[in-house]
């Protein structure tokens, strides 16, 4: 049986007195690929700041089956990609210096090798030595195909471009878990299908567990595993097909983002 990753139990949060999420229940088993829908304001980039410790919360969230101080530590195992980020053109700061913002020092990623070996994670990732971290930047540009992308400016680079960037960032400690918050919303087709395929990869050559928001439902058809649909409460979570066969869910969920966008749009 795959370990769950990822476990979220009755999780609420509040802003100014007014409920955000609401009892928020599920889990996800290591080499799910599962992706998040939901209209906008439904509180998915809450969850992840929650997930990621950014987001004060009630209830329970556990990592690798830990809480607490444990939980923190193992945060580095957790890639993110957020939304769309646009860098001034002559902002000073090249692709690689980009990644490597997010590497870890050798001894941290032992600490954290063991810690997942004590909760039956062996992962199959090599803690290479700090006088190696640019091989491991190198290997992380390949995995996105910007390798000859290095040296230039991150603002310089197209908006795709940038976004691939900042996935090879979030793979360059090769984490277990990706957590990718819309990453390809105002980019092109060409851009989407690209950043697709890529997605495919890293979750089965690279064995990264994956927990992708997305308004393109068909493309999460075509990717992810699993559905979980929110809208401030989650009234589904399981495998795709369930999902994408039963009209009362499609409906739901398209009445749900409609009834967002109106009470929005009155505001």
């Amino acid at each position: 049986m795959p370990m769950n990753i990822l476990e979220v139990q009755d999780v609420s949060i509040r802003y100014n007195g007014t409920l955000a999420l609401d009892k928020i229940n599920f889990s996800v088993e290591q080499g799910d690929l599962l992706g998040i829908v939901g209209p906008n304001g439904a509180g998915k980039t809450t969850l992840f700041r929650a997930i990621l410790g950014l987001q004060n919360y009630q209830g329970k969230i556990k990592l690798f089956g830990y809480e607490g101080n444990q939980y923190t530590q193992l945060l580095p195992m957790v890639g993110y990609v957020p939304q769309k980020v646009n860098f001034e053109p002559n902002f000073p700061a090249t692709v690689s210096d980009v990644l490597s913002m997010g590497m870890l020092p050798e001894k941290e990623l032992v600490r954290i090798t063991r810690l997942l070996q004590d909760q039956g994670c062996y992962w199959n990732r090599i803690c290479k030595p700090s006088s190696k971290y640019t091989e491991k930047i190198n290997e992380a540009l390949k995995i996105v195909g910007l390798e000859s992308f290095k040296d230039r400016r991150i603002g310089e680079i197209s908006g795709g471009e940038q976004q691939r960037a900042f996935i090879a960032k979030a793979l360059v400690n090769e984490p277990l878990l990706l957590i990718l918050d819309e990453p390809v919303t105002g980019v092109d087709v060409e851009v989407q299908n690209r950043f697709y395929a890529l997605l495919r990869r890293i979750n089965k050559e690279n064995k990264i567990t994956i927990v992708w928001a997305s308004h393109d439902l068909s493309a999460i058809s075509q990717l992810a595993n699993k559905v979980a649909c929110i809208n401030r409460n989650l009234f589904f979570h399981g495998e795709k097909n369930e999902f994408f066969t039963n009209r009362d869910l499609l409906k739901t969920y398209a009445e749900s983002a409609m009834q967002l966008h109106m009470h929005d749009h009155d505001m």
